[in-house]
């Protein structure tokens, strides 16, 4: 998808970066495109302001804007998992095709290595990803797949299980 096309709020002069109100964590931009197409139910208007993404594990926000004024939202006011604030399986690692760090350990488990972040390579390479709208943090997901392989290769076998 074409950032032309996503209907995002002008991000010129907010910070990259943003305190999370809840837990102050850092906290990274997020498009608006994917702020709503993954909460479940949006306010009528929706202030047209920067969104910010929380990935702390210990926190519930997920959305909160540079507009304090602006709607807040929690785990709960999404349609998905938020793999980053999971701790029980199935945690979810790729949005677009349905990986979760139980399938990368389980091919790990199985084979010795993952071929997940190569696989969703070569889908992302045919334009087949929807980042955007799929995954809550609005970007690709290779980083944590390719973390996701590492701790599985770390791990010994019997606790990848």
């Amino acid at each position: 998808m074409s950032d032309c096309c996503s209907g995002n709020a002008k991000s010129a002069g907010a910070p990259a970066v943003m305190t999370c109100p809840a837990n102050g964590a850092r906290s990274k931009r997020v498009d608006a495109l994917t702020v709503k197409s993954l909460v479940r139910k949006l306010p009528l208007r929706m202030p047209n302001t920067q969104y910010y993404f929380c990935d702390a594990s210990d926190c519930e926000l997920v959305y909160f804007a540079l507009d304090t004024e602006a709607p807040r939202f929690r785990r709960e006011d999404l349609m998905v998992r938020v793999g980053a604030k999971e701790t029980a399986d199935p945690i979810p690692i790729c949005y677009c095709f349905g990986f979760t760090r139980q399938d990368i350990w389980d091919e790990i488990r199985s084979t010795g290595k993952s071929t997940v972040a190569e696989r969703i390579t070569t889908e992302v390479k045919a334009g087949h990803c929807a980042c955007e709208v799929k995954n809550p943090s609005g970007k690709c997901c290779l980083g944590d797949v390719t973390r996701a392989s590492k701790d599985g290769l770390r791990r010994p076998q019997a606790s990848i299980i």
